[in-house]
């Protein structure tokens, strides 16, 4: 898989699906996730539509840059901002989501890509709107998937997924295949495969185990604030996605998201949970292949 330069600092990995020549669609990865959690299959297939599909690692993810030398104390990290000490907590910070949005614009420049359909999941979601809101001629439209609006009243996980998420992983291969399990209680009730889930996780640790950069990651989106204000005023033609198994983002941020953007439209998906299950691959592919027409 091949990397470029985005800036002179950073370095973005990718990889694309299909010919260059079709409309280009950036596929924008969640929080601590690498790309290849866009899995093969849906990307070929959804190249098989017409669409050149690029999926990129994110900062400090993956085969992408590192901020090693940024390292963030969680602890005094969460001490700071439960305190309302916001500026002790600013100044942690080795990045913004705003920072995230300008690699995957990067990311285009590189490929001499002036505009793109823009498809983010989770996180990835609302790296997408920024790139929406902060630079709206390079995005043909917006696909926000799973994901939310910054706001602290809508989209805020159960107290199940909320302990999963907030707990450690192991640092052995085998421990670390073992606890992706957790996951498992966000992911689709009727169609969740705890073998894929294992899949993922093994290929992952394998290709780039890396957990320092999930603090720094997850101390960008939690300081990302409100975007309500910028998505009232985007008129990017909006596709927001939710399934309504979802409990580490609730429906409640997709919902919200649709409810502000004005045109948007809102797909909630029975049985889809913070997941893509295959089985539902059709019908998501379906909705993008007829948004980025």
């Amino acid at each position: 898989m091949p990397s470029v330069e985005v800036s002179p600092e950073m370095s973005i990995e990718y990889e694309t699906f299909g010919d260059p020549s079709d409309t280009p669609v950036l596929l924008v990865m969640g929080f601590g996730a690498q790309m290849i959690a866009w899995h093969d299959d849906f990307c070929s297939a959804l190249a098989q539509r017409g669409r050149h599909v690029i999926r990129y690692d994110n900062r400090d993810c993956g085969l992408s840059t590192k901020f090693d030398d940024h390292p963030v104390d969680m602890g005094q990290f969460i001490t700071a901002v439960s305190s309302g000490d916001i500026p002790s907590a600013l100044g942690m910070l080795a990045y913004t989501l705003r920072d995230m949005a300008d690699d995957g614009l990067g990311l285009l420049t590189a490929l001499r890509i002036e505009r793109a359909h823009v498809v983010g999941t989770s996180m990835g979601g609302m790296i997408a709107q920024i790139m929406a809101v902060t630079q709206p001629e390079r995005v043909l439209s917006l696909t926000s998937m799973m994901s939310s609006t910054g706001e602290t009243e809508y989209g805020q996980p159960s107290p199940e997924a909320q302990a999963v998420i907030s707990s450690p992983k192991p640092s052995d291969r085998e421990g670390y295949i073992a606890a992706a399990e957790r996951e498992l209680v966000w992911v689709s009730k009727r169609y969740g495969d705890p073998a894929a889930v294992r899949e993922l996780a093994a290929n992952s640790y394998d290709r780039a185990y890396y957990p320092a950069g999930v603090a720094r990651q997850l101390a960008a989106m939690i300081l990302a604030g409100s975007r309500a204000d910028a998505l009232r005023q985007l008129r990017v033609p909006t596709l927001v996605v939710h399934g309504l198994d979802d409990t580490l983002i609730d429906p409640s941020g997709g919902r919200r998201t649709a409810e502000l953007v004005r045109g948007s439209k809102l797909m909630l998906i029975p049985h889809m949970g913070h997941d893509r299950p295959r089985e539902l691959w059709p019908e998501i592919i379906n909705a993008l292949e007829s948004h980025s027409g």
